[in-house]
Formats: structure tokens, sequence, C-alpha cells
């Protein structure tokens, strides 16, 4: 049971990429700058969890369904790839919003031609 939290982390993290290949729109539309990003946003959010820490206001908290393992104190092996998935989820969301709200533009200035 100490990998359900991790395996279903990259399970979720898998199926983003999966949609992020079949409609192009992060790592599969420009994968050097969706790498910057992804890794940016990563160290981004790894200096925020490490300020949390020193500050006592982040703590790990023990379950069943996490592996126990920690990269330093307080900072479970899952937090860098919960961060990973939030970055990549992020992205591929708002990539496909601008997708989609950039095609509903186009279409009403089709029908209300000026």
């Amino acid at each position: 049971m100490g990998v359900v939290y991790l395996a279903s982390l990259l399970v979720s993290l898998g199926c983003m990429l999966l949609l992020d290949r079949r409609f192009r729109l992060f790592f599969w539309r420009d994968a050097l700058s969706a790498s910057v990003v992804t890794v940016v946003g990563l160290a981004f959010f790894l200096v925020w969890d490490v300020a949390g820490i020193a500050g006592g206001i982040f703590f790990r908290g023990e379950g069943a369904i996490a592996t126990g393992i920690v990269l330093a104190p307080e900072l479970p092996i899952e937090e860098p790839v919960f961060l990973v998935f939030l970055v990549v989820c992020t992205m591929i969301l708002y990539t496909g919003a601008v997708r989609v709200l950039g095609a509903l533009r186009r279409r009403r200035r089709v029908e209300r031609p000026s």
C-alpha cells in the first residue's frame, strides 16, 4: 500500500501527457520551452516548500498510501512528483484554454462579419 499515492501521481501525469500528445498543447508543441517551464516551475515550488518547512508551516503527514521515503526533513519523495504534475497540468489546461477560446473568437468573427 505504500506506493499508492506515488503511483497515482505518475499515472495521472502520464494521462496528462497523453492529452498533451493528442492535442499538441505543451511538450508536443515545443519540447524545449515546455522543459524549461517545467524545471523553473518545479524549482519555484520546491523553494516555496523548503521555505514553508523552514518556517514551520509545512509538515509531512503520515499515511499508509505514501512510501515514507523523504528527500529532506518533511519533504517526501512524492512532493516533487506532485509539483511536476501541478506544473504540467496547469500548462496543459492553460494552452488548451487558449486554443479553445481562440477558436471560439474566430468562429464568432466568421458568423458576424463586420
